[in-house]
């Protein structure tokens, strides 16, 4: 065992253990889940302390033994080697120092590990022209970032699978729907064309927002003034960062305001909250159009993935759209989370920024996964009920909306009511009552009149109007 000191006192320490002392008190006082850090925060961490001792041994305020002993060690790190030093936990106080200090330590006993003679401190020069208050921040950021392609990726993924269904059921008409009850006729390839443009305005939404995480206080040490670090660091640490990380951040041009503000954040929490929000719109809508299949609507038929109950045989239930449903109220929660998280903020820093990573990560990865996971075992595998629809089409009232400018609104109402009360079409009562030209209806009802592909012109054919 090894003894390490700081401001609180003494602990002891195994000596294989690359952390120290602050990474187990971390350990100890934050017991609130076995959650650790997100390994892609730890990774732009390492990071920017490989940047942090290439640019301070550019400037001449470490030295040349130090500053190879701890790119070393972030080499190694970055590698994948040691993962299991990292023991800070995901939510924790501090605004992140627990973070930042348990990645210090692990590059500092790691850096002497690997150089033996050679002292590296984890305060005075692995953090060295930093502060937890722009490190952490900064990392928290790169982070998103890295994981934004993937996220983009599913989103376009779920885009082509909508396009696909819309081209294949662009000639299906079906029942329109508002507040439940029949509107007027559709299609299902307008219908699917619809979410994909939805989520198209979705992807537009998140490429978007990209450009606020690229703005980082990296630089601005405590809390935004720079203290302690020289200049030529301030100048060139950020473009040191994007070398390793091949990233393209920009400093912030008011550091103060960086430091303490998280906007940023919430406007890209709100992004993935609005993604969350059309995804459990549609799915419920899948939901509900494939339900039944005999007392439902029963329109589509999802892909059957597992057996859906314990006692009731050959029940198949929807459980892609149902998991993508709670995974967008998770991320709504989380969004929450970071709404209150950044308002709580005071002077300057925001002590809260752990809790804001943690689920903004979080978000990223549940939507990335459910997303891709909704296109390629659900939507892509998506049939429709062409016979169903039709039958539904035709028994339907929604047609006699089409009839109004011909009949008048108050002959069309008793049309629709003799409709539903005798349980049949409205074509039928068109022909059988003689109050159409049977040309003029087959117009009038066909589909591209139905679903406002044309508009019928003839109305000489029409009786008593």
């Amino acid at each position: 065992m090894r003894i390490e000191q700081d401001c609180i006192g003494r602990l002891a320490i195994d000596d294989q253990a690359l952390y120290g002392i602050n990474s187990v008190r971390a350990a100890q006082n934050f017991p609130i889940s076995t959650e650790k850090l997100n390994p892609l925060l730890i990774e732009s961490l390492v990071q920017i302390k490989k940047a942090a001792a290439q640019v301070n041994r550019e400037a001449g305020t470490l030295s040349l033994a130090k500053a190879n002993a701890i790119i070393a060690a972030c080499n190694q790190l970055l590698l994948g080697q040691h993962a299991d030093a990292f023991i800070a936990p995901a939510i924790q106080g501090s605004a992140g120092t627990s973070a930042n200090m348990n990645v210090n330590e692990v590059v500092a006993h790691l850096a002497e590990r690997l150089n033996p003679g050679v002292k590296v401190h984890p305060n005075d020069d692995v953090n060295q022209s930093q502060s937890t208050n722009d490190t952490f921040p900064t990392a928290g950021k790169m982070a998103m970032l890295k994981k934004l392609p993937a996220l983009i990726k599913s989103v376009e993924l779920l885009r082509t699978a909508l396009q696909d269904r819309a081209t294949t059921f662009d000639d299906v008409i079906k029942v329109g729907r508002t507040q439940l009850q029949d509107a007027v006729p559709t299609t299902y390839g307008r219908t699917f064309r619809a979410y994909h443009t939805m989520f198209t305005r979705d992807l537009e939404r998140l490429k978007a927002a990209k450009a606020g995480l690229e703005v980082v206080n990296l630089g601005a040490t405590a809390i935004g003034t720079g203290v302690n670090a020289t200049a030529q660091y301030q100048d060139t640490i950020v473009p040191a960062v994007n070398a390793i990380s091949r990233l393209s951040l920009t400093q912030a041009t008011d550091l103060v305001d960086a430091t303490q503000n998280c906007d940023a954040e919430v406007v890209f929490s709100g992004t993935l909250k609005a993604l969350a929000v059309d995804l459990s719109k549609f799915s419920n809508d899948l939901r509900l159009l494939a339900s039944g299949p005999q007392a439902g609507l029963g329109e589509l038929h999802l892909p059957a993935q597992q057996a859906g109950s314990s006692i009731m045989p050959a029940k198949v239930n929807p459980v892609i759209p149902e998991v993508v449903n709670q995974v967008a109220f998770e991320v709504i929660g989380n969004d929450t989370t970071v709404t209150l998280a950044a308002e709580a903020g005071q002077l300057e820093l925001n002590a809260f920024e752990p809790i804001m990573f943690r689920d903004i990560l979080a978000s990223e990865t549940y939507l990335e996964r459910a997303i891709s996971t909704l296109a390629t075992r659900c939507v892509s595998g998506i049939e429709v009920d062409r016979e169903r629809c039709a039958t539904e089409v035709d028994r339907s009232a929604i047609t006699a909306t089409l009839l109004s400018p011909y009949l008048g609104y108050a002959k069309t109402t008793a049309i629709v009511k003799r409709a539903v009360r005798e349980n049949c079409s409205v074509r039928s009562l068109l022909l059988h009552e003689q109050l159409m030209a049977p040309e003029l209806v087959d117009s009038l009802l066909s589909p591209a009149s139905l679903t406002g592909s044309r508009k019928p012109t003839d109305s000489a054919h029409v009786s008593g109007r």
